[in-house]
């Protein structure tokens, strides 16, 4: 059942999440006193070699002295190939190539840049930030690029799918599946199903998504009214939402099971 006013806190909390996040990146983007400009060519000189003047990397455009943390980054570590250079990609796609060390980000997801930014929390709360990396994010003026500006943009707009996917989850949790060569495939649901805790069972069904290839098992509420009433039909007849039109039955599974299993 939905507790009142439970889905607005919640929204609410995304917004202000929203806001707080936007205040800090206003911060994170502008001039900083005491900062400096760095060449890639400069940059690349601090990747804790012997005689080298230092361990840096960079991140979005903004230079981390990761001194303190020189066995990840120091020459032969794990992720030597981020220091000395704007290897922003690779945060997300995990690629530690010379071709995935790169600083291009134009056609990450959304979620992909809620990542970005939750490293550059990381590096923020835990690194000295030491200036600026001339070139695709920040200008020779020391200021923010169009495409850093992009950037800024999407992660809002992350933030706000990630809240949709929040509340979509809530009402269709995921399924919990197994399967094996001996039973084939088992779907079903329980009041924790998908990790999502909640006073309901639910039936598995079919979740058809827009732009999504193949459906996938949801868990279904049976009674009370649908989430999402249609606003010129107020009446409801206590079936949850089982008749959501982007949901389906499975084929050979009772409509009222819990569990639904398909043997080889």
């Amino acid at each position: 059942m939905l507790r009142p006013g439970g889905r607005g806190l919640l929204l609410g909390l995304a917004a202000a999440a929203a806001a707080a996040v936007a205040a800090r990146l206003v911060g994170w983007w502008g001039p900083r006193a005491g900062s400096r400009l760095f060449t890639p060519g400069e940059l690349a000189r601090h990747r804790g070699g012997p005689g080298e003047p230092g361990l840096y990397l960079a991140l979005l455009g903004r230079v981390y002295d990761v001194s303190s943390g020189r066995r990840h980054y120091e020459p032969g570590a794990p992720y030597s190939g981020f220091a000395g250079r704007d290897a922003s990609r690779a945060f997300v796609t995990g690629d530690y190539s010379e071709a995935g060390l790169v600083d291009d980000v134009s056609d990450l997801s959304l979620s992909e840049m809620l990542t970005l930014q939750n490293w550059l929390s990381f590096y923020e709360k835990n690194y000295k930030f030491v200036g600026r990396v001339i070139g695709r994010f920040y200008g020779k003026d020391g200021l923010p690029t169009s495409e850093l500006a992009q950037v800024e943009a999407m992660i809002p707009k992350g933030l706000e799918a990630n809240k949709q996917e929040l509340e979509e989850k809530k009402k269709f949790p995921p399924c919990n599946t197994e399967w094996s060569s001996a039973r084939g495939s088992r779907f079903w649901c329980s009041q924790r199903s998908g990790g999502v805790s909640r006073d309901w069972t639910g039936v598995p069904r079919k979740l058809y998504k827009p732009g999504a290839k193949e459906p996938h098992c949801v868990c279904v509420r049976t009674t009370g009214p649908p989430s999402d009433p249609a606003p010129d039909n107020p009446t409801h007849r206590n079936r949850g939402d089982l008749d959501h039109p982007n949901v389906e039955e499975y084929t050979g599974c009772p409509p009222l099971a819990t569990t639904c299993s398909f043997p080889l």
